[in-house]
């Protein structure tokens, strides 16, 4: 058990490095939920066009349920994507975008729109999504930005991939907040930076990872090779690297 606990805590040690005053970039495959604002939200159904539209696309390409164009025209192609979306999370599967698909895909302005709300969080918010709870949100929010808020937006997502990896696999506990208060598995958890208030990059990015967009394709560790000291985690087999951090299995 003690060296199980020593390998996560090896696995996850971060540094100061990833300091407040980085700035996170986002490249341009990533535009902002912002660059897509438009006008009151629709219903969105084969055959509307537009920003919701496209941002629409944009997460199910990220998340992996659509591989067209985003073009804001929903197609045949989009339809599916978003069956398949629906099928994943629980909703009724008929293609079209309403409330209840809008709020699993944590596009909050949207639905509050047609929910004749006037509360707006932006993608950010801290509502509930795919299952978890908004306490689940906030949590993950707050350890992607304690341990990742000089990193890119998906570096961001890369992480918080990983606890959700982490809370799927049979060798760490299964809930969000039982990885990632698990003993000496987080070095934010240990210095206090899990107390930072998370903004809403990392917000967007805990949504994104519970959602299931995993930029690592199921990696279990990450670490900083300019700052890791155990020989083991250079041991395990890379997968991808995603800014400073090296995302393995």
């Amino acid at each position: 058990m003690k060296k199980g606990l020593m390998v996560g805590a090896m696995a996850f040690a971060l540094v100061g490095s990833v300091a407040a005053g980085t700035t996170a970039l986002v490249s341009a495959q990533e535009p902002t939920v912002a660059e897509f604002a438009v006008a009151p939200a629709a219903v969105l159904r084969q055959g509307s066009t537009g920003g919701e539209v496209k941002e629409v696309q944009r997460r199910l390409k990220n998340w992996g349920y659509y591989s067209g164009a985003v073009d804001g025209i929903f197609g045949s192609g989009t339809k599916k994507a978003v069956i398949l979306f629906q099928k994943k999370n629980g909703l009724t599967a008929d293609g079209i975008v309403g409330k209840a698909t809008y709020k699993a895909l944590g596009m909050n302005d949207s639905y509050n729109a047609l929910n004749g709300s006037s509360g707006s969080s932006g993608s950010g918010g801290t509502g509930g999504v795919n299952g978890y709870t908004s306490s689940d949100v906030y949590l993950m929010a707050k350890a992607i930005y304690a341990e990742g808020r000089g990193e890119s937006y998906t570096g961001q997502v890369a992480i918080g991939a990983v606890i959700m990896n982490r809370v799927k696999s049979p060798q760490f506990p299964n809930t969000i907040s039982g990885v990632i208060y698990q003993k000496g598995a987080f070095t934010a958890v240990a210095d206090g930076q899990i107390n930072l208030e998370p903004n809403d990059t990392a917000y967007r990015a805990a949504r994104d990872a519970m959602n299931g967009w995993d930029p690592t394709y199921g990696c279990l560790y990450y670490y900083n090779p300019a700052v890791a000291t155990s020989s083991w985690i250079f041991t395990r087999q890379t997968v991808t690297v995603i800014g400073k951090h090296v995302f393995a299995i």
